[in-house]
């Protein structure tokens, strides 16, 4: 008993420690010829947990934010571990600029026009494929509707 107690006790510590967050919806998206698997924050909850405390992310994987609507929306970097480029994206799916931002900082890093999605990958990720401001994320319409 007392085993089973400690067990359960220590369970519940690594869950307070390593948060367990809820499977997002996942869709594909296409940027130029590269396909990315992108889990879907539509909601608040799921904007505002992010990619915090991940420690990796597959190569052509990333997150996409839904907003309610188009705006200049900023993404920072709290308590997030990996190293990130974010796309900000109009209601058309095409990349309005594209920041880069360290792990665990609280700088802004803004849309330059009204924005609907944000797109993150992997630092660089962008830039390696030789994808910049003015192309188009192709999928974004099978995204779900924000909440």
């Amino acid at each position: 008993m007392h085993k089973s107690l400690a067990s359960l006790a220590t369970l519940f510590l690594l869950l307070a420690v390593f948060p367990v967050a809820a499977e997002m919806p996942r869709i594909e998206l296409t940027a130029g010829f590269y396909r990315i698997e992108a889990e879907v924050a539509a909601d608040d909850p799921n904007r505002m947990q992010g990619l915090m405390h991940r420690r990796n992310m597959a190569a052509n994987q990333g997150m996409l934010f839904v907003f309610p609507q188009a705006a200049r929306h900023c993404m920072w970097m709290r308590n997030t571990f990996l190293p990130l480029s974010v796309a900000f994206l109009d209601e058309d799916g095409r990349i309005l600029n594209i920041e880069n931002m360290q792990p665990q900082t609280e700088d802004n890093h803004c849309s330059t026009k009204a924005a609907r999605y944000a797109l993150e990958m992997n630092l660089g990720w962008f830039s390696s494929k030789g994808i910049k401001p003015g192309a188009r994320v192709g999928g974004i319409e099978k995204a779900p509707a924000p909440q």
